[in-house]
């Protein structure tokens, strides 16, 4: 169970062009629980996005967004909606930007933070992880997560030890900040590898105290208890 918040709306807009046509995308699983997914999520985007002048193409909740098969299964039968945007903004923890990102050749941005894995982080058997860091960069790193693609976690490029795209620390194992310099150059967004993000702050990044976890229903209970 991952908990997430809705980002600011002046951090989504920030990501978008002018006029940018946009594709809404929304778990209906863990983030719908904590209402920053869901369709309270997409009627809270839209208004969000319209004020902006973004027109809003389609929207869809996915429950399980973290799954790419279903994800590409639903995105597929709407597909002409997708094709017709310019960008995607997704309401979900960062497994569910990821997988969005997997499967589709536009750019993916984040529309919330992940603020905890809660009681348990449970076995997924995909390659995405989210580090509940609390101030999600994917927006600026194509839809990969340096914090977990990169085993040393860096966050404002590759280290020295990177050689023709292979990471240091694990041969064999492509670099992180290369994936995310090809991604952002295939997508034509390459000015957003160039943003200056600050450090990070990490008292953003937040746990449920044991005394909290009372239940099955302890997302439920943290979120109202907010």
């Amino acid at each position: 169970m991952l908990v997430s918040e809705l980002k600011p709306k002046e951090e989504i807009l920030g990501y978008l062009r002018e006029g940018e046509r946009i594709f809404l995308v929304s778990c209906g699983g863990c983030a719908d629980v904590c209402e920053a997914g869901g369709e309270k999520a997409l009627s809270s985007l839209r208004t969000v996005l319209q004020d902006a002048g973004h027109p809003c193409v389609g929207e869809t909740v996915i429950p399980f967004l973290c799954n790419k098969v279903l994800v590409g299964l639903r995105l597929s039968r709407l597909q002409q909606k997708v094709e017709s945007a310019d960008a995607v903004l997704v309401a979900s923890c960062g497994v569910g930007v990821q997988a969005v990102a997997a499967v589709l050749e536009k750019p993916v941005f984040p529309a919330s933070n992940t603020i905890t894995y809660g009681a348990f982080q449970g076995v997924w058997p995909s390659e995405e992880r989210c580090a509940r860091c609390g101030d999600c960069v994917l927006a600026y790193t194509g839809g990969i997560c340096p914090l977990t693609a990169c085993p040393k976690g860096l966050l404002h490029g590759p280290c020295g030890g990177s050689y023709q795209g292979e990471c240091e620390v694990e041969r064999g194992r492509p670099c992180a900040w290369q994936r995310i310099y090809d991604r952002l150059e295939a997508l034509g967004r390459l000015d957003l590898f160039l943003r200056y993000k600050p450090p990070k702050d990490r008292q953003k990044e937040r746990d449920v105290p044991l005394s909290r976890r009372k239940s099955l229903f302890w997302a439920l209970e943290y979120v109202e208890g907010e």
